[in-house]
């Protein structure tokens, strides 16, 4: 996948405000900490057009990258939407990993047919520290898939994240990462070319809020 597209996947996630970029009146994660940036891919699905372009882009992601597929993987919840347009795209089987497993009925975790030794893609809207991705990766390994990889929409490129999917022998291929949204942004004046360090530095490191102060 060239560049120009993945400019263009940026500029839709900001347009339609599924990343948002708040420098000067930052949100507060779950944890307390406090970021100058929020991402919610699922209203790509509320938008057609953006909809469409990130279908397409994962599309070919698992074209280029994992051509050998043979089924698609959502995570819980926020990926199975586009696991499943993805998978139709490409005319795949698909399922979806539960972030634990049922405590009535079959107690499944993984929904949908999954055969033995098949070559799996996981999709997955958002990497962070890729803690749950990894989760279900394992979850997909324990019953007895060949996971290719990854591939998301967009990432934050954490050193912590890229580190472990390293550390578990992981590819993830992402449409968009912070790096290259942060550039469109401050192109088309989202954000002041001041904010783009703010942000990288929130990014290298999130528990310093020194960005803060800039």
């Amino acid at each position: 996948m060239d560049n120009t597209y993945k400019r263009h996947i940026a500029l839709d996630l900001l347009s339609i405000g599924a990343v948002f970029l708040r420098p000067d009146e930052p949100f507060t994660w779950a944890s307390g900490i406090k970021s100058p940036i929020y991402c919610d891919n699922r209203l790509t699905l509320s938008d057609i057009r953006v909809r469409e372009d990130v279908e397409n882009g994962l599309k070919m992601l698992i074209e280029e990258h994992y051509p050998e597929a043979e089924v698609l993987m959502g995570t819980s919840t926020a990926g199975i939407a586009h696991a499943a347009i993805t998978a139709t795209k490409l005319a795949l089987p698909m399922g979806y990993v539960r972030s634990s497993q049922k405590d009535h009925g079959r107690a499944n975790r993984i929904e949908g047919k999954l055969i033995q030794g098949q070559k799996v893609v996981v999709v997955e809207d958002l990497i962070s520290t890729a803690g749950s991705c990894l989760e279900v990766v394992q979850a997909l390994r324990d019953a007895g898939a060949q996971v290719l990889g990854v591939v998301s929409i967009f990432s934050y490129n954490m050193k912590k994240g890229m580190d472990n999917l390293c550390a578990r022998n992981v590819a993830n291929f992402s449409l968009c990462d912070l790096d290259l949204l942060l550039d469109v942004a401050v192109e088309n004046k989202y954000i002041l070319p001041s904010d783009k360090s703010r942000l990288l530095h929130f990014r290298d490191n999130p528990s310093d809020e020194s960005w803060m102060r800039n």
